[in-house]
């Protein structure tokens, strides 16, 4: 609960900067208000055909966005995905290897679900940084999906990447990016499960993605 205070607060902290720097910049007007954008992650995965197979993590995700001014964005993080081996296995681990070998594939899957908070500041022309924090219900299934009960995780990233936009109106954008997560909350896991995540880390480094959006 501690690391959780410090991270509400932080947030606070942040909108308050934010606000002032809106009252008080009288160069923070911008074209679009607001913007919506997903990981371009996702798009194989909706049209795959292979939506049930055990490894597929059924990832949904949407970003809404609102520009405070020139600098500050805020939003919702709207995701649910679908875990088949704990997410602390990083490159150097083997990620690929131990995917191909089902080493560590738990005994049926874990749904993580949940709504999160996003801040975004841009630093130098399309340079930013962002940080999300994402509460997350979980859902555990055995192999035959009979529910095996419920619990907590409090999902936090950090991004750095750059925003590209085009179109005649700079109304389209990309924005390559490198970020990190941890999670300071796992709550109510099955022992079967637990003994895996146990094993690896509760943080995931360097994961590259591309997110595509608009922005009205």
């Amino acid at each position: 609960m501690k690391n959780l205070l410090i991270i509400l607060l932080s947030f606070l902290s942040f909108g308050t900067f934010a606000q002032r720097n809106q009252q008080f910049n009288s160069e923070s007007k911008v074209m679009h208000k607001y913007r919506v954008s997903l990981p371009t992650i996702i798009l194989p995965q909706l049209a795959t055909k292979s939506w049930n197979d055990r490894t597929h993590t059924q990832h949904i995700e949407l970003h809404v966005k609102r520009n405070l001014d020139d600098k500050n964005i805020i939003g919702l993080k709207l995701a649910s995905w679908r875990l088949f081996q704990p997410m602390g296995i990083l490159w150097w681990d083997g990620l690929l290897d131990k995917l191909e070998a089902e080493s560590e594939f738990y005994p049926g899957h874990v749904r993580e679900t949940g709504i999160g908070l996003s801040y975004q500041r841009m630093l130098w022309k399309g340079l930013f940084a962002t940080v999300e924090v994402l509460p997350q219900f979980k859902t555990y299934r055995d192999e035959d999906k009979n529910k095996l009960g419920n619990g907590f995780k409090l999902y936090n990233s950090f991004h750095l990447g750059y925003h590209i936009a085009f179109g005649k109106q700079k109304q389209f954008f990309i924005e390559p990016q490198i970020h990190s997560q941890f999670w300071v909350l796992d709550t109510n896991t099955p022992e079967a499960f637990k003994q895996l995540d146990d094993q690896w880390r509760d943080y995931f480094l360097f994961e590259p993605n591309l997110y595509l959006g608009f922005k009205f």
